[in-house]
């Protein structure tokens, strides 16, 4: 049986390639979640009022890839000490969230959380949060499968994470 993550961490651009080549992976899916607004399109989201943040939606089978390892992965690919964004992607639309679908999820999820501040990796605190799943809206067919359809744009992005990333080095441990 099939389940599903969902998890916010800067540009749903950068976010799907990590997930989408692993096995197990059925699709990727780019999102909105966690707002107060039906259906908003990107340029709506974009305005920061609608209260959604980008996201993905997962859809996995369990016997070959576990919800932990999703988490796991999912670290790999977000500053965990940024609130207001992620990297280059300011504003609450692209705060770090675990969205959670039920309790095992929240405990996986929170257990993983703990393990990497105990890991003392990061000289901030960890802030990113963990939330209750809530209506989840796929973005435009324009920002799905953005990285094979847009390689440049899509490379480009990944360069200015990079270098976002270098130069707030100094932060972790």
């Amino acid at each position: 049986m099939k389940e599903t993550a969902i998890f916010a961490g800067g540009c749903f651009w950068c976010m799907v390639a990590p997930f989408d080549q692993m096995k197990g992976i059925e699709k990727v899916i780019s999102g909105y979640t966690g707002g107060h607004v039906e259906n908003p399109t990107y340029e709506e989201v974009l305005t920061k009022t609608t209260g959604h943040t980008e996201a993905v939606e997962i859809t996995f089978d369990p016997d070959l890839i576990s919800y932990e390892e999703l988490v796991d992965i999912y670290w790999n690919q977000t500053d965990p000490t940024d609130a207001m964004g992620q990297f280059q992607d300011r504003g609450d639309n692209y705060r770090p969230v675990i969205f959670v679908k039920d309790g095992k999820q929240r405990k996986i999820a929170e257990a993983s959380k703990q393990r990497l501040v105990e890991s003392k990796m990061y000289s901030k605190p960890i802030v990113t949060q963990i939330q209750p799943v809530a209506p989840f809206y796929p973005a435009e067919d324009t920002h799905q499968d953005f990285y094979k359809k847009n390689p440049v744009r899509y490379q480009a992005e990944q360069n200015e994470r990079q270098s976002y990333q270098l130069n707030k080095g100094a932060e972790l441990k």
